[in-house]
């Protein structure tokens, strides 16, 4: 690179960062509490990072949750039976005016960052920003509590928050089925009118605010296919019900086939992940499998899906004469982001940040379990840029992504301001 590229380089990166510092500064009252508690709730997610655990297995994470919570004057609610946790602020017999979702699992990565405060624990990695999604739950909570106590003392204990706002701490998003299945089973939606949830994006910088919508996730689910046949020598293939042929032809055509069998504008792509067989060069085993997931952009095509996919796959085998099995398992349905949800996000997100925080997010592959949430209740969810500016662009789920931590006072406020305007549609 030359010297005139490499300093135009800097100074884009400086005007980048110079942006940064002016959209994490504080403008309002709650800014302003948010920036004091900036360095606790860095510290309580380091504290995370540190000891990431694995879905249904949040056991110190939870702990931890409900002490800081404990501390800040409010009273957690522990799940029954699982872990996770969920906590009111505000007047116990108040309606409830919105909620707000935070996951709280890591997954089974390795972590390569090489940071002070990396994973202590083996091939566990908060990978996914589970962790910063927590903090920012956190911070909300933290913020709401003291601008209600503050009221209320203010006021000789008769004007806090004017409503509930109902922070729920959620286990096992990245495990089928997940715990938002859970958290809906449990009643913890109930009397909810609206929900609300972001998620970390390290490719978008941090100081911006992706908002979208309609679906802004993919339904995911898993797809695994076993194939049993006559197996034989591979001189004498037509003694034999071909295994490897049939897996080989599951594995190419059905993908094909399902995609001109549900409308074309719902999305729909099966990607094989694994295929297994035999072990010897010159025999045709008797078993074999074929394991991949299924998305699906559209709700009503999602739920269509499992209907068309038996019978193709069923064709498929018949071609070879094998006997074929489906366990297709349903894992979890798009994020459906109600548009005046959504809307809150946006006037929340300019009154925080200012008008060019927002951009329009995409419409992700993934899959996010928070839509069981928006089947139950309207809700949207937002990005939340991570990106460190002129920094590196990562993807989420790798060993190595390190998100910027300004991203969590940005949602904290973002999150802060969405719950005052839900409070005031309630006063």
């Amino acid at each position: 690179m030359s010297s005139d590229a490499e300093a135009t380089g800097r100074e884009t990166t400086a005007r980048v960062d110079a942006e940064v510092t002016r959209l994490t500064a504080p403008a309002t009252a709650t800014a302003d509490l948010v920036a004091e508690l900036e360095s606790d709730l860095i510290s309580f997610r380091r504290d995370l990072h540190a000891h990431p655990e694995l879905s249904w297995k949040e056991k110190r994470t939870t702990a931890s949750i409900a002490a800081h919570l404990r501390e800040a004057g409010l009273e957690p609610q522990l799940l029954p039976e699982t872990t996770g946790c969920y906590v009111d602020v505000g007047p116990a017999d108040a309606p409830i005016a919105a909620a707000f979702r935070g996951d709280i699992d890591a997954l089974p990565i390795t972590e390569t960052t090489g940071l002070d405060y990396a994973s202590q624990n083996t091939g566990v990695a908060h990978s996914c920003g589970h962790d910063l999604h927590t903090t920012v739950m956190m911070g909300l909570a933290w913020t709401l509590q003291r601008l209600h106590t503050q009221r209320s003392s203010q006021t000789g204990g008769d004007q806090g928050l004017a409503c509930r706002i109902r922070i729920i701490f959620q286990p096992a998003e990245e495990h089928f089925p997940g715990g938002a299945q859970e958290i809906v089973r449990q009643g913890v939606l109930r009397d909810v009118p609206r929900i609300f949830a972001l998620h970390a994006d390290p490719k978008l910088t941090v100081g911006s605010v992706g908002t979208r919508i309609g679906p802004i996730t993919s339904a995911s689910d898993l797809v695994r296919v076993e194939v049993t046949g006559r197996g034989g020598h591979t001189s004498r293939p037509h003694l034999t019900e071909d295994v490897i042929g049939a897996l080989g032809h599951i594995a190419t055509s059905v993908p094909a086939i399902l995609a001109r069998r549900i409308d074309v504008r719902s999305g729909v792509s099966l990607v094989w992940g694994h295929i297994s067989a035999g072990n010897a060069a010159n025999a045709i085993p008797s078993n074999g499998a074929l394991h991949g997931t299924m998305r699906i952009l559209d709700a009503d095509a999602w739920k269509e899906a499992g209907g068309v996919l038996v019978p193709i796959v069923e064709q498929a085998a018949a071609a070879y004469g094998v006997s074929v099995t489906l366990d297709h398992v349903r894992g979890v349905p798009p994020v459906v982001n109600d548009e005046d949800c959504t809307g809150i996000i946006d006037r929340a997100a300019k009154k925080a940040l200012g008008e060019s925080s927002l951009t329009l997010a995409e419409q992700s592959m993934g899959g996010e379990d928070f839509g069981w949430m928006t089947q139950e209740v309207p809700g949207s969810m937002f990005r939340l840029g991570t990106m460190t500016p002129g920094g590196e662009a990562y993807d989420l789920h790798r060993g190595d992504y390190i998100p910027d931590e300004r991203a969590i006072a940005i949602g904290v406020r973002v999150m802060a301001e969405v719950a005052h305007i839900c409070l005031s549609a309630n006063a």
